[in-house]
């Protein structure tokens, strides 16, 4: 069987189910271990720190692939933690063939704030019919993502899509056993930003600067200074790509810009913390939910299926809101950062 008449519906609940077992294993490691044990640093790789939580989860990915990936579909597996030239194939009995598929995965986007207990983080997958090396993001067909909860909450949410199918949301209940309820999201219909959440990320203090400028000037060619001491645009520092996908769909903010690429690249600072093609691993689910994911430059995001490429992307919850702020912010970008898109 290929990857070209494998049926898409049984992939994504495949995706699932492989990231409620990654779900179900963290809760048991959290629940066994002192927070300061799960932030204890690992090793440091080409792409990012990794933690031992970061290794828990790790190894339950290649667990399950290995004991529960269907044989007829072998995928390559390309995952924070590894190295771009490892990308093992599960299972491992298919491994003489070529793969179908191309799964990419972070087990913990958010890192920082879970093992400390701060805030959800997400398990994040993308998969692509298999092209080798030429797999890029926009090859991606199926995409799912799970939120790792703090220890306060009883729900995780579980958001999956086939492309063309829309945008699938359900709660699962911590304490049933894993039942699962439909979850409406509904992204921002606005079409500006004014007393609503709309966030240029500076998470750490590499570039802070710089970033913070272009927010601020952003939000001044766009709706002036406000007359008043109270803001008219807040700003939500979410350390996790995947987290800020889910406040884009769930409403609760309409805008998302993550330039740290290009602004590391204006102040010469190499080899420092950006988001990398697995944070993009559940793109798929905004195009579709109807949300805007794109270039700075207006254009389609995309990227290599690796572990180490920068990648800088805009959000918006909705088109009408891009087309407003898109022109504005092409020029900013130019202006500020050294990008002079056409």
């Amino acid at each position: 069987m290929s990857a070209v008449n494998a049926d898409p519906e049984n992939l994504r609940e495949l995706l699932c189910a492989f990231q409620l077992h990654l779900l179900r294993t963290l809760i048991a490691a959290r629940e066994a271990a002192q927070p300061d044990q799960l932030a204890a640093i690992s090793e440091e790789t080409a792409a990012d720190t990794i933690y031992a939580i970061d290794r828990i989860c790790e190894a339950a990915v290649q667990d399950w692939l290995a004991a529960h990936w269907p044989a007829e579909q072998p995928v390559e597996l390309v995952m924070e933690g590894l190295e771009d030239a490892e990308a093992p194939v599960f299972p491992a009995q298919a491994r003489a063939r070529p793969p179908a598929w191309k799964l990419i995965v972070d087990p913990i986007d958010g890192t920082r704030g879970i093992m400390y207990d701060k805030r959800s983080a997400w398990i994040l997958a993308g998969l692509a019919p298999w092209k080798g090396a030429e797999n890029r993001l926009r090859d991606i067909t199926v995409a799912a993502m799970t939120e790792l909860p703090t220890t306060r909450a009883w729900r995780a949410d579980q958001l999956s899509a086939v492309r063309g199918g829309g945008l699938k949301a359900e709660a699962i209940d911590l304490h049933a056993e894993g039942r699962k309820k439909r979850v409406v999201l509904r992204p921002s219909a606005a079409a500006e930003v004014r007393h609503a959440f709309g966030t240029v990320s500076r998470f750490f203090p590499a570039g802070s600067t710089l970033l913070a400028e272009f927010e601020e000037a952003l939000w001044e060619r766009l709706y002036g200074c406000p007359e008043s001491p109270s803001p008219l645009v807040f700003n939500d520092q979410y350390i996790s790509t995947g987290g800020q996908f889910y406040e884009i769909l769930s409403g609760r903010d309409r805008f998302i810009a993550d330039l740290r690429p290009l602004a590391f690249q204006r102040l010469g600072i190499e080899n420092n913390l950006a988001c990398h093609p697995y944070d993009l691993a559940a793109a798929l689910l905004l195009d579709e939910a109807g949300c805007v994911l794109e270039a700075p430059d207006g254009g389609p995001l995309d990227c290599p299926l690796d572990t180490t490429t920068p990648v800088s992307w805009v959000a918006y919850a909705n088109p009408r809101l891009a087309d407003g702020i898109r022109p504005v912010l092409k020029i900013l970008v130019a202006d500020k950062l050294g990008e002079a898109y056409p």
